[in-house]
């Protein structure tokens, strides 16, 4: 019955906007000579296609901004700018360095640090795909359109976008001398400066240097063992960006970016409660469901030993191995170092034919001790050092003569590889009092994948198009996990491959110059893998199978009053089969006891509606709002949780998805007019996100209620210059971003940002 009442509700709104915008639209257009020429909303150009189209003529759900609208928000990342987008979580789990992406569209993604983990939502930048969540969570320098499509698009961005991607595109270089600085100040003593300088002969050559530099001295959280103001980190970068046309119609770029951040260890609460080892056994509660260990979310317990961990004491009666070695590293130098190098080569053979070519090289290294558990008491600490890199491969063929024909078809080369080299400090449950376990485990995975794709349309007439696209994709991947000095695992190495066919079909009808509707059938494919937490040899080299999802849409596109009015509507129904999930079990050759496994375990139902609406008042104030309706129900999930000699099935059919609320909207507006010898712009946005939850097992002390996030900035702009104010947050909404339960023994989180406010001056040449 519930599932009927949300189609029901979404199908009368859809109507129901439809209807008033069609209603509004004709009594605008009966007096639409009283509208300037010069007073209408901007079309958006997008690449959801892989090519440059009209937001309003693409046959899909996608949401775009503009750099102008970027800037007005005074993003320092990616999470700033989702409102954009209905259906659509984005936290950054604070389990690693460098921002670990939790990124959920239509409650399809992935809430995991691990490597072997590959996203379900894809980020992509200047066309490469980014193949982990660390270091997704991308600045907002120089970023001139962000896209955001919902649902799989398994035809053009191939594996792993069963939930969609996030399409991010910087500026190019202009060829001519210009620029732009900006320098700004915040509480926590945040400062930032940025700096983008063009120059170049005006026609065959231009180069685009990049700069940036955020230090926030004072950290969100409050550390009641030390002290200390946790959560500090400082971020540089720099870019060169070649631009080079030796003759008309092709170009040639090369763009390089460095980016070193250093930071503390990731700040989290420890939310145990009364049934949980660590609160039965060692005293570590909770007040209540909704307060940490610690009695306020911005504040924490973590110890690390006088800050460099571990050393010869420690800050419990616990005595360490004496042949443990010391590795010497301290809680607040955590770091991520990320290089990106790419090659993109534009070919205009003739009017009708087009080539291009993607190479994409992304690497990152990364170093974090993490206090997991919490609190003083050493109970469960990490070190975890990794490095990660892929090079990507793409050529493309587009044609599009004008005509009743246009495809684009390509093929497409991925090469990954990624170490670990895990080391786990265990103190509790160890077989004598005052005995530290010291576990390591080292992992190494590879990854390589090449595809064939194509997509076509075909326009019957005036008002029929048909577009047609299908991907085949095979994916190799190895594994092998080198434990030396671990009791517990052993040596294991294995392989496995999988091919994958995702079509796509899409029906289009343009109802009339400023209006269309269509119907779509798409299908994504999500790779299989090795599990990087391992207890066995089984558990190292038993793979787990790919994912899929089949994604049917209605949609509805217009524009009304002159082009002052958009409304675009979107009913999806999704079916998700061989669902991943991660599941705790219980082990006998594992020194916690439980391990974690990657099994396709489950099969589920998505659907829902999407709709968005911008609005150009005729005194010049911009709203944009969304609505999204969610359901995302289990059909089945029976999970064995016992052991080999004793079996135990458990039905997980009931639990809620993970980042999955049922009703997400947001409303923003934007107003500038003259004054004074400059103008003055005002911008200010709310995103309502509903109840939902951050952890798999639906724990209630890790439920996220309703929240409400507000942000505005003020800025005055005279001549070559700007002055602005912002804050983000200013409701000061404290939701975790992660949660997770861990086997019962302890749950831990981390909230969102608190209230952040700056001030900021820039120039522009």
């Amino acid at each position: 019955m519930k599932h009927l009442n949300l189609l029901y509700l979404a199908s009368c709104l859809t109507a129901g906007f439809c209807l008033m915008a069609s209603t509004v639209a004709l009594a605008q257009d009966e007096n639409a000579a009283e509208f300037s020429a010069n007073t209408e909303l901007e079309e958006v150009t997008v690449t959801a296609r892989k090519r440059e189209e009209n937001l309003q003529d693409v046959a899909l759900s996608v949401s775009a901004m503009g750099q102008q609208e970027i800037q007005a928000n005074f993003a320092t990342d990616l999470r700033d700018l989702v409102y954009i987008s209905p259906n659509l979580v984005l936290d950054d789990t604070n389990q690693g360095p460098g921002g670990v992406a939790a990124a959920y569209i239509r409650g399809i993604g992935v809430s995991e640090v691990e490597k072997n983990f590959d996203p379900a939502v894809g980020v992509v930048v200047d066309g490469v795909f980014r193949g982990t969540m660390t270091g997704s969570i991308v600045r907002a320098i120089d970023l001139e359109r962000v896209e955001v499509l919902r649902g799989p698009q398994g035809t053009l961005f191939g594996r792993n976008t069963i939930g969609g991607v996030i399409n991010l595109e910087r500026s190019k270089p202009t060829m001519e001398t210009s620029g732009k600085a900006r320098g700004g100040y915040g509480n926590y003593e945040t400062a930032v400066l940025d700096g983008i300088f063009n120059f170049g002969n005006g026609e065959t050559f231009g180069v685009k240097l990049t700069g940036s530099y955020r230090d926030q001295g004072e950290g969100y959280f409050h550390n009641s063992t030390t002290g200390r103001k946790d959560g500090q980190s400082e971020y540089m970068a720099g870019g060169i960006n070649l631009l080079f046309a030796p003759r008309e119609g092709l170009e040639i770029e090369w763009t390089s970016l460095i980016e070193r951040t250093d930071q503390d260890s990731s700040q989290l609460l420890n939310a145990g409660q009364p049934g949980q080892a660590f609160c039965d056994v060692y005293g570590w509660c909770s007040p209540s469901l909704s307060v940490p260990v610690s009695g306020d979310r911005y504040v924490v317990g973590q110890a690390f030993d006088n800050y460099t961990w571990p050393t010869e004491s420690f800050p419990t009666n616990q005595t360490p191995d004496p042949q443990f070695d010391h590795f010497g590293l301290s809680p607040y130098d955590s770091t991520f170092d990320a290089d990106t190098h790419q090659l993109e080569v534009r070919w205009d053979l003739n009017d009708d034919y087009r080539i291009d070519y993607i190479f994409g090289h992304w690497e990152t290294e990364e170093k974090v001790i993490t206090d997991w558990d919490a609190v003083q008491d050493l109970l469960f600490h990490t070190d975890r050092p990794a490095e990660y890199e892929q090079d990507t491969h793409e050529l493309r063929l587009t044609y599009d003569a004008g005509g009743k024909l246009a495809y684009t078809v390509g093929a497409y080369y991925w090469d990954s590889e990624y170490e670990i080299r895990l080391r786990s400090l265990i103190a509790f449950f160890t077989p004598f009092d005052g005995f530290l376990l010291d576990l390591p485990q080292t992992t190494k995975q590879t990854s390589k994948s090449k595809a064939l794709f194509f997509e076509g349309d075909y326009a019957f007439n005036e008002r029929w198009t048909l577009t047609v696209g299908g991907r085949w994709t095979d994916d190799e991947k190895t594994s092998d996990q080198n434990n030396e000095g671990n009791p517990f695992t052993t040596l294991a190495y294995a392989e496995a491959d999988w091919t994958e066919f995702t079509p796509k079909v899409a029906l289009k009808w343009d109802l009339d110059d400023d209006s269309m509707a269509y119907a779509l059938y798409s299908r994504g494919y999500r790779a299989g893998g090795f599990n990087g937490r391992v207890d066995s040899v089984e558990t190292a080299t038993t793979p787990y199978d790919p994912e899929t999802v089949d994604n049917y849409e209605l949609g509805y596109k217009s524009r009304f009053m002159n082009n002052r009015m958009q409304f675009n509507a979107t009913l999806f129904y999704m079916d998700y089969k061989d669902k991943q999930e991660e599941i705790q079990e219980p082990s006998e050759t594992s020194g916690t006891g439980q391990v974690t496994r990657v099994v396709n375990a489950s099969n589920a139902t998505i659907y829902g509606a999407e709709l968005e609406l911008m609005y150009l008042f005729e005194n010049g104030l911009t709203l944009r709002a969304n609505l999204g309706l969610l359901d995302a129900s289990y059909d089945d999930f029976l999970v064995d949780q016992g052991t080999p000699g004793n079996p135990m099935i458990s039905d997980f059919s009931d639990l809620d998805f993970r980042r999955a609320p049922e009703t997400t909207a947001s409303l923003s507006g934007e107003k500038q007019w003259e004054l004074g010898s400059g103008s003055l712009l005002l911008h200010a946005g709310l995103r309502y996100l509903g109840s939902h939850e951050v952890d798999f097992a639906n724990k209630p002390e890790l439920h996220n209620s309703s929240q409400t996030l507000v942000d505005a900035s003020i800025s005055y702009f005279m001549g070559d210059w700007y002055f602005s104010a912002f804050g983000r947050n200013l409701t000061d909404e404290d939701g975790y971003q992660i949660g997770f339960d861990v086997a019962g023994l302890w749950s831990y989180a981390s909230p969102r940002a608190p209230r952040t406010y700056g001030f900021e001056v820039g120039v522009s040449w």
